[in-house]
């Protein structure tokens, strides 16, 4: 499989991922993110366990749950955090710094070198996702701005670490020992700061079966593929692509305006991540240059 094609499969996964406020907030109850959370994580990694009958070593088990609080647990936490303390828009924008520490998390832990097409591209596409997203009255609230930034930082985290720590497993099966990991973590935080679940409805049901099969167990057996196949930079800016599905959804089915700046955003945004995509490449770089000066 060709790296292009790698990159495309890979990109499903955020692009999916842009259902999720969509999903939440028209057919999920309010006011139980961890639970959902967990109801999202833990029955998707016990099916992968089944599918895949493979439990991690123990030598590794240290190492799975480090990366099931960093890519499910303190992540989504830290989401919801930030998601009750800003507008989404801000929200969104704070943690798109993640493509960012990526690339000076993968410096210091992967010795991956510095490319300054990549850093340029990350910074492009930070500033594509505020034309699309952030509106004229968004607030900056302290403790949402910290939970978007600890948020950022705990995926970056944890999409080198998926890297650096590959076990010599299908990705399936790392898959599986993740998503496990992560709702096991915030089973008890599930029980300790919520309420118990209303009954629920059958669109409550269809809701957490797409989230859970599609948005989680599917989407990050192909994001974790990626992590091991292609640049963490790389791959991180493809994070991106969640704002452009969240608003291009909420434009289709909730009837919400599309303005010419978040056109323009969402142009910025794809743009940054053709362009990443290509500075990781092998020898991206230079035909980047080369096409820029035939052009």
């Amino acid at each position: 499989m060709t790296r292009t094609t790698d990159i495309l499969l890979t990109a499903v996964a955020p692009a999916v991922w842009g259902s999720t406020y969509f999903v939440t907030t028209e057919f999920l109850p309010e006011g139980y993110p961890v639970t959902l959370a967990v109801l999202r994580a833990l029955p998707a990694g016990i099916l992968l366990l089944a599918i895949t009958r493979c439990l991690p070593p123990r030598a590794w088990l240290g190492r799975v749950f480090v990366l099931g609080a960093l890519n499910f647990a303190v992540f989504w936490t830290l989401l919801f955090i930030a998601a009750y303390h800003l507008p989404g828009g801000v929200a969104a924008t704070v943690t798109a710094v993640q493509a960012l520490i990526v690339i000076g998390m993968a410096r210091a832990w992967l010795g991956t070198p510095v490319r300054m097409a990549a850093v340029g591209a990350a910074i492009t596409g930070i500033i594509g996702v505020g034309l699309l997203l952030l509106g004229p009255g968004a607030a900056l609230d302290p403790v949402g701005i910290a939970a978007a930034l600890g948020a950022a930082v705990s995926m970056a985290a944890g999409t080198v670490l998926s890297r650096k720590w590959q076990p010599p497993v299908p990705a399936l099966s790392f898959t599986a020992w993740q998503l496990t990991a992560g709702g096991l973590i915030l089973l008890p935080m599930s029980f300790l700061v919520e309420p118990a679940l209303p009954p629920l409805t059958a669109a409550n049901l269809g809701g957490l079966l797409w989230l859970g099969l599609i948005g989680a167990a599917a989407t990050y057996w192909i994001w974790f593929r990626g992590v091991a196949r292609i640049e963490p930079g790389a791959v991180s800016m493809l994070g991106m692509m969640s704002p452009v599905t969240a608003v291009f959804l909420g434009w289709v089915w909730l009837g919400q305006a599309l303005t010419p700046l978040q056109a323009l955003g969402a142009t910025v945004v794809l743009g940054s991540v053709w362009v990443s995509q290509a500075a990781h490449s092998t020898g991206g770089l230079n035909k980047l240059r080369n096409r820029t000066a035939r052009a």
